[in-house]
């Protein structure tokens, strides 16, 4: 078979071309975000912090869960790495054939997954929400709303595929703006059918399978004009060598996902016992948290995977190492001063954008303490999904599996340690330290890997970025000291000095930056230019 091989491209090349994909995908999560943040506003406005809300964010936990096995853990760690090597290497014909032989082998087991996650979804709840079993009414509302969001997984896997290809082949744009779609059907959905349902909860059930459907099909038009097929092939052994290779690297994979998720799911079931509320608290503060993390560095880690995949399959560590210390540095220099915005302004970000209707005031200062613990740990998060895409480049699946399960044992003890005394803030809290244990090993043990020469560059670009960031201290006291923020409604008002402080926030951000001569604010400022020179051609 024909290889093809290509000469490396020229590392300001390779950055500004990692750097144009992630703002792709940055522009697609953000109006993702913005559309799931109208989705938690009207399921938030409807429901509060109340039982049926508890209900529904444990119900779709177990999908969620599932979704990070199957779907995009899976896709990153396994599928875009091993078809990045096909197609790099053994051409297009091949890849397409390992893609059609992967989509088979998912199905069929996607199919009997989401079957027995029907059947038994009552024994799989006792196990994750155990203190749901006091309330009847509660444990039954919570097992019909799972099996009605079951079949996401299928949907929302078979979307993940499409989005591993496309961003294979440079198709940033379609799997990007594919999660809008997700939530624009989810609060079309809500809208729609919940004021003739008897309990509304179910229309937004509904509207989660219903958005994995139109995710997984808004991608398929692009996946065709690429010359690629969803036919599925007849099932037969051997598999197919590339899926059986991509067997060997999920495994791990799926056991370093499951610890992750079992994270998740332990404070689920810890929550479960503490008031009414906890859970949801720690479902609006996790959404506010994801915010940045999936705009940001969710974006460049997409971006990053096919890149270093490909470096990785022609051998050039070298190459893979400075795009690696890329990302670290940018992605660092957009998360901080978010993670320190989140602190500093939390409970007016939290009062806006969630409380009216059911979602009070005791509801707010829940969900405020929430983002304040998880956001201690932002850096830790967006790092680990920056530094986990270079072992999975490498086709290294084992060693963050390895490390996940040291930090699923932290986590676990911290958990245990700290609810008693913080309640809830104290799981997000321990989720958080849990997180900067998992990112500090992986960095210790890929620099030794990779031969990383790169770390006074990076603590030069950290040191500016923090210095930077507290510049938000003056318009966050500002903010903070005002009246508005304990008295009830005016959320014109609110809404208004809230955008005031926070884009003051950012204009005095970018100002230090440039005063300090940030090297990642001029090759942004350089991208930027350059793209407005090739429109203007």
């Amino acid at each position: 078979m024909k290889s093809q091989l290509k000469t490396p491209e020229e590392p300001d090349q390779v950055e500004r071309h990692i750097a144009n994909s992630a703002g792709i995908v940055a522009l697609g999560t953000f109006s993702s975000r913005i559309l799931g943040f109208v989705r938690d506003v009207i399921l938030a406005g409807i429901f509060g912090a109340s039982f049926v809300a508890d209900a529904f964010y444990v119900a779709f936990r177990i999908p969620n869960f599932l979704r990070e096995l199957f779907a995009e853990g899976s896709m990153s760690a396994a599928f875009v790495p091993v078809f990045s090597e096909y197609l790099t290497l053994h051409g297009k014909s091949e890849a397409k054939k390992l893609a059609r032989a992967t989509l088979t082998v998912l199905f069929i087991i996607l199919l009997f997954v989401v079957i027995l996650g029907i059947i038994f979804s009552p024994q799989i709840l006792s196990l994750i929400a155990r203190g749901f079993l006091e309330d009847p009414q509660k444990f039954e509302l919570t097992t019909m709303l799972t099996r009605i969001m079951f079949p996401f997984l299928l949907f929302i896997s078979c979307a993940a595929w499409v989005m591993g290809i496309l961003n294979s082949t440079r198709h940033f744009g379609p799997p990007a703006f594919s999660s809008a779609v997700y939530n624009a059907v989810n609060i079309i959905m809500i809208l729609a059918l919940s004021p003739y349902m008897a309990q509304p909860v179910f229309a937004a059930a509904i509207g989660v399978t219903l958005g994995g459907a139109a995710q997984f099909l808004i991608q398929v038009p692009t996946l065709y004009r690429e010359g690629f097929s969803m036919a599925l092939l007849k099932p037969t052994r051997p598999l197919h060598p590339g899926v059986a290779k991509m067997g060997k690297l999920v495994l791990p994979t799926i056991v370093g996902l499951s610890v992750t998720q079992v994270n998740l799911l332990v404070n689920t079931f810890l929550a479960s016992y503490l008031p009414l509320g906890s859970v949801s608290y720690l479902y609006y503060g996790m959404r506010l948290i994801h915010f940045p993390l999936g705009i940001f560095a969710v974006a460049l880690s997409t971006a990053l995977l096919p890149t270093l995949s490909k470096q990785a399959a022609r051998g050039d560590l070298s190459a893979l190492s400075r795009s690696f210390s890329f990302g670290l540095r940018l992605v660092f220099f957009i998360t901080f001063p978010a993670l320190l915005g989140l602190i500093l302004f939390r409970n007016p970000i939290v009062q806006t954008l969630f409380e009216h209707g059911e979602f009070d005031r005791v509801a707010t200062l829940g969900t405020a303490d929430a983002v304040l613990f998880y956001a201690v740990g932002l850096w830790a998060f967006a790092g680990v999904r920056i530094i986990v895409p270079v072992f999975y480049a490498m086709q290294d699946t084992k060693t963050p599996v390895k490390i996940a399960v040291f930090a699923m044992l932290l986590n676990l003890i911290l958990n245990i340690g700290l609810m008693f005394p913080l309640k809830h803030r104290g799981l997000a809290l321990a989720t958080s330290l849990s997180a900067m244990f998992n990112y500090s090993c992986l960095l210790v043990i890929l620099k030794k890997r990779i031969h990383w020469q790169d770390g006074q560059r990076i603590l030069s670009s950290h040191l500016k970025v923090i210095l930077a960031s507290l510049i938000m201290l003056i318009p966050a006291y500002w903010i903070t000291t005002q009246e508005i923020w304990h008295v009830s409604g005016k959320h014109g008002a609110k809404t208004l000095s809230l955008v005031l402080a926070i884009g003051t926030s950012i204009i005095g951000y970018f100002a230090a930056q440039y005063v300090l001569k940030s090297e990642e604010l001029h090759f942004l400022i350089g991208t930027i230019k350059k793209r407005i020179q090739k429109k203007q051609q």
